[in-house]
């Protein structure tokens, strides 16, 4: 079964219709692309996923359940999260405060994720209280995860979210879906507006987060180095899907590359 089936969406905004009839598949463990140009109709689909955006018609289901236009907090509860395109951080809060804001799907009550007096870890083990510390270790073990993955996020996590650099929030965007324990991760523009340099790191961070369990979709105007980190990919032109397949077999033909993917790298 796929992780995530989109059958036959079809997306409006007022009287234009921006996806017509888009049908697609994640496998579970998988880096699926979509791609194309500007306009294309790849962030709506990424929002209508995530119950920003609602369905005209058609149907999306995640591990088997119909998530179609729920809101955007059961979508998360159901293991979607989402790095949204122009990252979106909270700016007046710090490091540490906007990934936890990504944990609220876990529902961790009080945590105090330092460790420090009055953190819950020596609360009672009563079933319910055994829950609640589970959820804290969650989250534990989500923010050290993050840490591990961006390095810089733990040595400025009380700096505010503002005076990070554009590069150090997308870290902190794709850190903040990775707290709420994704079954599947959006990643929406990842690269818009960064150096080549940074854009290298934050894709081979892709690849190790999707190397260590968990399935993502990735929506880019950047083709060619999506597709060198791509298990699958989809190409759309004005809200259709113009081709699909594997990395390798899209890059084989010149007519596609030619057509959607800017001609050669």
């Amino acid at each position: 079964m796929s992780l995530l089936e989109i059958k036959d969406l079809v997306v409006k905004y007022g009287p234009i219709t921006a996806v017509k009839g888009v049908s697609l598949k994640v496998e579970k463990g998988q880096i699926v692309a979509i791609l194309g140009a500007n306009g294309a109709g790849k962030s709506t689909i990424i929002k209508t996923i995530g119950g920003v955006n609602k369905a005209a018609a058609g149907s999306i289901v995640i591990d088997g359940k119909n998530i179609t236009n729920l809101p955007t907090y059961k979508v998360n509860a159901c293991g979607v999260m989402t790095s949204p395109e122009g990252r979106l951080v909270f700016r007046d809060l710090s490091v540490e405060e906007n990934l936890m804001t990504g944990a609220f799907s876990i529902k961790t009550l009080r945590t105090n994720v330092t460790g420090e007096a009055g953190s819950g870890d020596d609360i009672d083990e009563t079933p319910m209280k055994t829950s609640v510390y589970r959820r804290r270790q969650r989250v534990k073990d989500n923010l050290a995860r993050v840490y591990g993955y961006f390095p810089i996020l733990k040595e400025r996590n009380k700096q505010k979210a503002s005076t990070l650099s554009g590069g150090e929030q997308q870290m902190l965007a794709i850190g903040r879906a990775l707290m709420g324990s994704p079954k599947l991760l959006l990643l929406d523009e990842p690269s818009l507006g960064l150096a080549p340099l940074i854009i290298k790191d934050i894709f081979n961070i892709i690849q190790a987060i999707a190397l260590e369990g968990t399935t993502i979709l990735i929506v880019e105007q950047n083709a060619f180095q999506t597709l060198k980190i791509a298990d699958y990919a989809y190409l759309m032109e004005l809200g259709t899907i113009k081709a699909e397949g594997k990395p390798e077999v899209l890059l084989a033909d010149s007519n596609l590359i030619a057509a959607y993917l800017g001609g050669k790298e």
